[in-house]
């Protein structure tokens, strides 16, 4: 055979065999395009599923579809809906394989797996259904926000007076099934310590003023939109009118006279969550679902006080800096009581003070942080009705941005309100703590709805508490009174540590726990108490916030060791924030393979 002839021959296997390979990489790609069609529009059925699920939460993220629904959380059948749900999507993700998904469908995929877990786990334990209703977390405090119409439910056109009025029908019957659900955990041993039920009563106490005008729930009539005719104002004064007085006040007033009887003298005299039914093995569940961790409540109380102990030793130098004579605990007591940090006599400039700081801290945020959240951001007070029990919050903004994220601040007596932690309390809840960290979640197009609205604690209070160790940088922390509240802040996530595994799990009291705070953070005594007593009601939440900040500082240290020269801050950030809230697992797979490709 000719050499000529023997090259057409291979010419011709070789273009025959490229055709083939290109074919089957078309034919690959047409695969995957199809496998990550499908992916994705899994995950934007699940998404949708769960605003039908829980129309709360779409109204929170501006979504309107669903103002005008509220599901009997507490019935049978919605469990039962939800567990059908959850166990539906886990077989669905399940079938995706890791190798035909993109490194974000890969997340995804983990995420949506641990979501589905996580709740499946929670739905075996019959706290939340005898538990409906405690001082701080419960749906009904939500329901009376919602109701002020300062919050995220709107009331500017009729359909969104309509709306409120059937959400209040449906929320009417959850009411009634809080009481005979109560019942039910009280003849099975699952019922509040007394210390909480005092404090509920009176918050129930308040929704039902007869006397309208003053009534939360009638607010909504005394604050009509312009737009609206006469008429439409006197059919919607007429309809609430009916609604609150023969509905809300009733179910409220029912729910009021239960728990200020019966159920107040069935309350138990024990502090933790182990003295009820499955209790151990619901605070392990707690401890996994605020951490998303596998930590056991003896780790993370030796993390704790080993934790107190180093911040005391932080906290003894700069005593020694302001020149204060005496032990650790009376410094406490004097910046407790010291009336130069209580130096305002109206809420308003307490607020103004809050904007204050930002202004301060605006030119370091620059070199901070590469990317900012568009979404607006505002100051306001906490809400009367709610204001005694309640912690500073942040209220994130809608998804589309139209409706700003809000930091709430309590100041039940402006005169009495101590300034010394409050530019860490801002970087906490405001920037670049949960206002930057929801909004950039929310604003990031490449991520799924899903992920858009998740909030896990170890991550989102992780990054919240770890915010405030940048204050220095920030431009902040110069008055070593504002030094020494952010130590302050910190020792009080790292005394949670301490309290919240000593009254779930190792049998302290209340006393004990309220005592021992006071031994080791100027917080003030009636504010430890309430702070007690949240985590009463939710064990395991308090835990999220120094075990996620301790993951982010040695995430960060880790870079910076590695990365050298080669580390930028504001690349870390952008790390740590592009993703949006991931159980810390997660995130850590997620930073250290950044560092591989950064070397």
């Amino acid at each position: 055979m000719r050499t000529n002839q023997i090259v057409a021959m291979l010419l011709a296997v070789i273009l025959f065999v490229s055709c083939k390979n290109e074919s089957k990489k078309k034919e690959d790609s047409k695969t995957d395009n199809n496998v990550s069609a499908n992916f994705n529009k899994m995950l934007d059925n699940y998404y949708e599923e769960g605003l039908k699920q829980n129309p709360l939460n779409a109204t929170f993220s501006g979504d309107t579809r669903y103002n005008d629904s509220f599901p009997n959380f507490l019935s049978d059948e919605y469990v039962s809906e939800l567990k059908s749900y959850f166990t539906n999507y886990k077989e669905q993700v399940s079938k995706f394989e890791d190798e035909d998904l993109s490194e974000t469908e890969k997340m995804s995929k983990d995420i949506l797996l641990w979501e589905c877990n996580i709740n499946l786990e929670t739905l075996s334990f019959k706290n939340s259904l005898y538990f409906p209703i405690d001082q701080m977390w419960t749906v009904n405090l939500m329901m009376g926000q919602l109701a002020s119409g300062s919050s995220a439910q709107p009331f500017k056109t009729a359909e969104d007076y309509n709306n409120w009025l059937k959400r209040l029908d449906g929320y009417v019957v959850w009411l009634n099934s809080a009481e005979s659900r109560m019942k039910e955990g009280m003849a099975a041993g699952y019922v509040l310590p007394k210390s909480l039920i005092v404090k509920v009563v009176p918050q129930l106490k308040a929704m039902t003023e007869p006397n309208l005008d003053q009534n939360l729930f009638f607010l909504p009539v005394k604050n009509f939109p312009d737009t609206f005719s006469d008429l439409e104002k006197q059919e919607f004064a007429k309809a609430y009118s009916k609604m609150v007085s023969e509905k809300v006040i009733p179910a409220y007033q029912s729910l009021h006279d239960f728990m200020a009887g019966d159920y107040l003298k069935a309350g138990r005299t024990s502090t933790g969550i182990a003295e009820t039914p499955e209790g151990e093995a619901y605070y392990k569940h707690q401890i996994k679902l605020y951490t998303t961790t596998e930590m056991t409540a003896d780790e993370i109380h030796q993390l704790g006080l080993s934790e107190v102990a180093r911040i005391s030793s932080e906290m003894e130098k700069v005593k020694e800096q302001i020149g204060f004579k005496g032990d650790l605990k009376a410094f406490f007591n004097s910046v407790r009581t010291n009336n130069e940090l209580m130096p305002y006599k109206k809420p308003q400039q307490i607020i103004d003070h809050f904007y204050a700081i930002y202004d301060t801290m605006k030119p370091k945020l620059e070199e901070l942080f590469d990317k900012k959240p568009k979404t607006a951001f505002e100051v306001k007070q906490t809400e009367k009705f709610r204001e005694n029990s309640a912690s500073a919050e942040y209220n994130p903004g809608s998804l589309d941005g139209t409706r700003p994220g809000i930091f709430y601040v309590p100041i039940p007596n402006a005169s009495e309100y101590n300034v010394y932690s409050d530019e860490s309390l801002f970087l906490h809840e405001a920037i670049p703590g949960h206002h930057y960290q929801i909004s950039l979640t929310q604003e990031n197009d490449e991520l799924p709805m899903f992920r858009k609205t998740l909030f896990y604690s170890g991550y989102g209070e992780g990054w919240a508490l770890y915010s405030e160790s940048l204050g220095k940088e920030l431009g902040l922390y110069t008055d070593p009174y504002q030094y020494f509240g952010t130590l302050g802040a910190e020792m009080h996530r790292a005394v949670r540590l301490v309290v919240d595994t000593g009254m779930h799990s190792k049998g302290w009291t209340r006393e004990q726990a309220i005592k021992y705070c006071l031994e080791n953070e100027a917080e003030p005594e009636a504010g430890i108490i309430s702070e007690i007593e949240r985590y009463m009601a939710n064990p395991g939440q308090a835990l999220a916030y120094k075990i996620g900040q301790l993951k982010i500082l040695e995430l960060r240290q880790k870079a910076e060791k590695e990365l050298g020269d080669k580390f930028k801050i504001g690349e870390f950030h952008n790390q740590v924030l592009e993703t949006g809230c991931v159980p810390l697992q997660l995130l850590e797979d997620k930073i250290n393979k950044w560092i591989m490709v950064s070397k």
